[in-house]
């Protein structure tokens, strides 16, 4: 290669071997944040309430918006602190993400309501917002009325304290005693409450595959009711060989479009065209002829 061609394949090569700079957001993210110190943080405080009190709604400036984002990235791990501490106390189903979202709307809100001049430190009052704001998107979630949720809760407490107490699961009628209620009123709470319960299918069970190598969900796991079970298309296939065994063409097509296809006597005389009265008569002597060969078998069997 001549050095003229180096050289050119050199100054195409540089500019895309160097290293590209990640855009800059105006959203928060998690890989960017930096550690301030609290006269830092203290001066951000100041900077923004001048700010704010320059508008009479959230529409920030952009100057505004930009120090609102450096508070929001400096107490980001309140979010993930609240959320995961949440999060442990929820069922599975329930995404963990959803909950750092709602929380990160509550961190901007407290932001947006804060006011350093009251001497209160900003993490105590952000935390309960923040917590506010993930609970208040857990009752948007969840569909069924706080009143179910809390009998099922007693429920829940009555059959655990019982057990404790009896040293055996407790019978309804024990936790119905407990909680106060007859029995055609602990029947309905447990109807209510179970009405209630929601499963992902996309959560991942205890089982995996034959060969270990997937997790299968609850999905995976669900009878496909669309089709016929391997099994028993096997099972049909063997008893269409054996009944269909020593007839003609005519006689198996009749056999397999009536029991397989499920056809009409109509439909399979105008497919082999012949009057639905002639498919009557061939399939009774077919009928006859089966019997006659089951009556065989069975003799035969017994006689073993």
């Amino acid at each position: 290669m001549s050095p003229k061609a180096k050289s050119f394949r050199t100054a195409k090569t540089e500019p895309i071997l160097q290293p590209v700079k990640p855009v800059r957001t105006g959203f928060p993210v998690a890989s960017s944040l930096q550690k301030m110190s609290e006269g830092e943080v203290d001066e951000l405080w100041s900077q923004f309430v001048a700010v704010r009190a320059e508008v009479r709604s959230d529409d920030l400036s952009p100057k505004g918006e930009s120090l609102r984002n450096k508070l929001i990235e400096h107490y980001l791990p309140l979010v993930k602190v609240t959320a995961e501490r949440l999060y442990a106390k929820l069922p599975n189903q329930v995404d963990l993400d959803e909950l750092k979202q709602a929380g990160v709307f509550g961190l901007m809100d407290a932001i947006m309501g804060f006011d350093p001049a009251r001497g209160v430190k900003f993490e105590a009052y952000g935390k309960q917002r923040i917590h506010g704001a993930i609970l208040d998107e857990l009752r948007h979630m969840d569909f069924a009325p706080r009143l179910v949720r809390t009998h099922a809760q007693q429920l829940k407490s009555a059959q655990r304290e019982l057990e404790l107490e009896l040293g055996h699961p407790p019978t309804p009628k024990e936790v119905a005693d407990r909680l106060g209620l007859t029995l055609d009123e602990y029947d309905e709470w447990i109807r209510q409450t179970s009405m209630a319960t929601m499963g992902s299918l996309d959560s991942v069970t205890n089982e995996g595959d034959s060969e270990g190598n997937k997790q299968l969900t609850r999905a995976d796991s669900l009878e496909d009711r669309r089709h016929a079970s391997p099994l028993t298309m096997l099972e049909k296939k063997e008893l269409v060989a054996l009944a269909t065994k020593g007839l003609s063409r005519k006689e198996k097509l009749i056999v397999i479009l009536y029991y397989l296809e499920e056809l009409t006597m109509k439909e399979i005389g105008i497919v082999l065209e012949l009057s639905e009265s002639r498919v009557c008569q061939i399939h009774h002597r077919i009928v006859a002829q089966l019997q006659k060969q089951l009556d065989t078998l069975r003799g035969d069997l017994l006689a073993d």
